[in-house]
């Protein structure tokens, strides 16, 4: 059975996206069946993978907004074990599209219920807003991966983000867990780098990774030729974080399995 899990922060340019593509794309070599889901208007996570938005046939937003059946709009990528739904710019009005339909936060949940058996894991890349489309990506997922910067006002707006998902919890979605904390941008010649991270893991008691994704170049260039960082090179820094963190995050899932 399938664990769909929402990457947000209502806050941008924490490396949510860069989480979303290079998370992915590791665990896909590690074997698993991964969809991913580009809820982002800006698009960023389509184009990481080499899709060409304005050539897409079928995007999430004809799946929300035209009825078009979510099968119709998975594109199978170049890359082991990854399917993806684009974004488009049309999504970018989806916001108000959405605000008119009844049982409008449901519209995502309903779609991906129809295709979720057919993956071991379905990702959603979530606008860096607190809108209908991150309300309809909570309400669909099971948990929340949250991606904070190793930088002075880290926590900003994290109290914020944890009350929504906690009125989400209460109206829409009871069973919505906290997936885990990753901390991104690290540097560790930086004191207030390693200050972050002894704040953050108080904050969130346990919940953190242990895998710190280093500030990489190779990592930065990565988009620009529309592949994951390991497709473009597997021994940088940035490469070797997320496979990393993709091993943690499958021997977590194991581990829970166990508990359960």
């Amino acid at each position: 059975m399938s664990k769909i899990i929402a990457i947000f922060n209502q806050k941008g340019g924490v490396g949510k996206t860069t989480t979303n593509i290079n998370l992915t794309a590791c665990l896909g070599k590690l074997g698993q069946k991964i969809l991913v889901i580009d809820l982002d208007p800006q698009g960023n996570s389509s184009s990481g993978y080499g899709v060409e938005k304005n050539k897409v046939q079928n995007s999430i937003y004809d799946v929300l907004i035209k009825k078009v059946g979510i099968e119709k709009s998975i594109i199978k990528t170049n890359f082991e074990n990854i399917d993806i739904i684009s974004s488009s710019t049309e999504l970018s009005g989806a916001e108000i599209e959405l605000s008119n339909l009844n049982k409008r936060e449901y519209k995502l949940k309903d779609s991906v219920n129809k295709i979720k058996d057919y993956y071991d894991y379905i990702f959603i890349d979530c606008p860096p807003s607190l809108g209908m489309l991150t309300i309809n990506s909570l309400t669909c997922a099971d948990s929340v991966l949250i991606p904070i910067q190793c930088e002075y006002y880290a926590l900003e707006g994290v109290s914020q983000l944890m009350e929504t998902i906690k009125l989400v919890r209460k109206r829409l979605n009871k069973d919505l867990e906290i997936e885990g904390v990753l901390l991104s941008m690290f540097d560790g010649r930086a004191n207030l780098s390693i200050q972050v991270v002894d704040e953050v893991k108080k904050y969130f008691k346990g919940s953190v990774y242990k895998t710190l994704i280093p500030r990489n170049v190779r990592l930065a260039e990565a988009p620009s030729y529309g592949v994951p960082v390991i497709y473009y090179d597997e021994r940088c820094r940035g490469s070797e974080a997320y496979f990393d963190l993709a091993q943690e995050f499958l021997e977590l899932e194991e581990l829970e399995g166990v508990l359960v």
